[in-house]
């Protein structure tokens, strides 16, 4: 994952696919208690990699319950195997409800039209480590060049969602910018992408920071594709002093997204998770970052 990465369908998918979709004991505890906030792991993602324990500690400490990650390599989530990594978690009073792996070309066997090995484990191990979902952050850029080339990965994504429901949980997708940039047809990859996945199989989790510097803004998605967004990333955005993108990311409420505004209507059309994260600190340290991040969050009811 690179520094700039950044209900009505719901019901439906429900309705379709009946409450065994969503066996997980997590989604019990979630549709039981309504919303869900937590904190994406790249936002502490230098902590994480020096002291993942103690990291967690000071999360749980401010009041994170939920955490969603940004690292399974070699089959380990920051270093433990996905049932050391539950754990941990368990120990901690922390539940794991998505995770970000990026799913590519490599994952799909298209001689044997099947996943490979690797696809194969990281949704065994998303579960067994108590995962709902299972988010793809980011996509090749031969993959997205490509018309023909998109939609026949379109149709991988809803196999994943094939698979995905097998273990209980929902295979998804996470925009950046680029697919609010960039056009196949005439289309914004992100108007092909929502065509051409199936919501009962495919869930959207909406980065409402990303998209600024891809020139799009969130309550038009939403008001595009409502009730699509099963999950948000919380993000605001303040123009970038270091010149690598137009924006990057602050504290909620501070910057030029309406935060507050958007994870609202969000709610009230059916998203269920509220995901805190911030790449840019502006000299301040990233877990006081998310620190007061999170109260902004309570005190806006999340």
């Amino acid at each position: 994952m690179n520094q700039s990465r950044r209900i009505f369908i719901r019901n439906a998918a429900l309705a379709a696919a009946g409450t065994s979709l969503f066996s997980n004991s997590l989604f019990a505890e979630s549709a039981k208690k309504g919303q869900l906030t937590g904190i994406q792991l790249y936002s502490i993602r230098a902590e994480m990699s020096k002291d993942p324990l103690n990291t967690l500690k000071a999360l749980a400490n401010m009041g994170y319950k939920h955490v969603e990650h940004a690292n399974y390599i070699n089959r380990k989530f920051y270093g433990w195997t996905a049932s050391e990594f539950k754990k941990v978690l368990d120990d901690l009073g922390l539940k794991m409800p998505s995770g970000h792996t990026v799913m590519s070309s490599k994952h799909w066997d298209d001689s044997k039209k099947d996943f490979t090995d690797a696809w194969k484990y990281t949704v065994e191990d998303a579960a067994t480590v108590g995962q709902m979902f299972v988010i793809s952050p980011s996509m090749e850029t031969t993959t997205r060049r490509n018309a023909s080339a998109l939609k026949a990965f379109m149709e991988v994504f809803n196999k994943s969602g094939e698979l995905c429901k097998k273990h209980g949980m929902k295979f998804g997708y996470h925009n950046h910018d680029f697919e609010f940039s960039e056009q196949l047809e005439g289309k914004s990859l992100y108007d092909i992408i929502l065509g051409e996945t199936d919501p009962n199989m495919v869930m959207q989790q909406l980065d409402i920071g990303n998209m600024i510097n891809g020139g799009a803004k969130a309550l038009d998605i939403m008001q595009k594709y409502p009730g699509r967004f099963e999950s948000m990333h919380v993000k605001d955005e303040i123009l970038s002093s270091s010149g690598h993108e137009k924006f990057e990311s602050t504290i909620l409420g501070v910057g030029t997204v309406p935060v507050k505004e958007i994870i609202d209507l969000g709610k009230k059309w059916g998203t269920k998770h509220f995901i805190i994260e911030q790449e840019s600190y502006q000299g301040k340290q990233p877990l006081d970052c998310v620190k007061e991040d999170l109260a902004i969050m309570k005190k806006w009811g999340y």
